[in-house]
C-alpha cells in the first residue's frame, strides 16, 4: 500500500469506530433502559425523544451527529482532500447503521449523515433540511421528511461539487438511510405511521 492508501485506511478505521458508538443506546442506560426495547426499538434520537423526551432526544440527536461531523473536520485538516474526507464520512456513517459494538447494527443513520454533511457540504444541508422542515411541519412525519431528505442530497451535492467521489458517497448514503426507514414507508403507505409530537 502507497502512504496515501495507508493513511486513507486508518483514518476511515477510526472514523468507523467512532461512528460505532451507540450514543442513543448508552443515553438510555444511563436512565435504566435498554432504548431497543422501548417505542420503535431503535436507538436514534426519534425513538429517545418519544421514549425518554425532549432532552435526552436532543443529546443523542447532537451526539449522532457529532460522529459524522468530528472525522470529516479531521480528514479535511490533516489531508485537506474533499474526496478523502468524503470516503471517511462514509465509514462513519457506516459505524452508525452496522456498529461492530452492536453485532453490526445500528440506527437508520439520519443524524450522522447530517454530521457529515454539515462538514462536507452545508449548502447541500440547507437544501435538504428545508425540505425535511417542509413536510415534517406539513405532515408531522420525521420518517417522511428524512426519507425525502435523504432523496435530495445526492443531487443537491452534485448541484454544489460536483465531484464524482461525493456523487457517489452521497448516493451510497441516501440509499441505506431510505432502505433502513423501509417499515417507516409501509406504515406511511398503510397509514399507521406515527406522527411527531413536539
Amino acid at each position: 500500500m502507497t502512504p496515501p492508501d495507508i493513511i486513507l485506511a486508518i483514518t476511515c478505521t477510526a472514523a468507523y469506530l467512532l461512528g460505532s458508538i451507540p450514543t442513543g443506546l448508552l443515553l438510555g442506560k444511563v436512565y435504566g433502559i435498554d432504548v431497543r426495547r422501548e417505542g420503535s426499538g431503535n436507538i436514534g434520537a426519534t425513538n429517545l425523544y418519544r421514549t425518554l423526551g425532549r432532552r435526552v432526544g436532543v443529546l443523542t440527536l447532537v451526539g449522532d451527529c457529532l460522529k459524522g461531523v468530528a472525522p470529516v473536520l479531521a480528514a479535511r485538516y490533516f489531508a485537506p482532500s474533499t474526496d478523502l474526507a468524503a470516503w471517511v464520512g462514509l465509514a462513519a456513517f457506516c459505524g452508525h447503521v452496522f456498529s461492530v459494538f452492536l453485532k453490526f447494527k445500528g440506527g437508520k443513520g439520519v443524524a450522522t449523515a447530517l454530521g457529515v454533511f454539515l462538514a462536507l457540504s452545508p449548502l447541500a444541508v440547507v437544501v435538504a433540511l428545508a425540505v425535511f422542515l417542509v413536510l415534517v411541519l406539513k405532515w408531522r412525519y420525521v420518517s417522511l421528511g428524512s426519507v425525502a431528505a435523504a432523496a435530495v442530497m445526492p443531487p443537491a451535492v452534485y448541484l454544489f461539487h460536483g465531484s464524482r467521489a461525493m456523487l457517489l458517497v452521497t448516493a451510497l448514503v441516501a440509499v441505506v438511510v431510505i432502505v433502513r426507514h423501509q417499515a417507516n414507508i409501509k406504515r406511511l403507505v398503510d397509514g399507521t405511521e406515527n406522527k411527531f409530537k413536539a
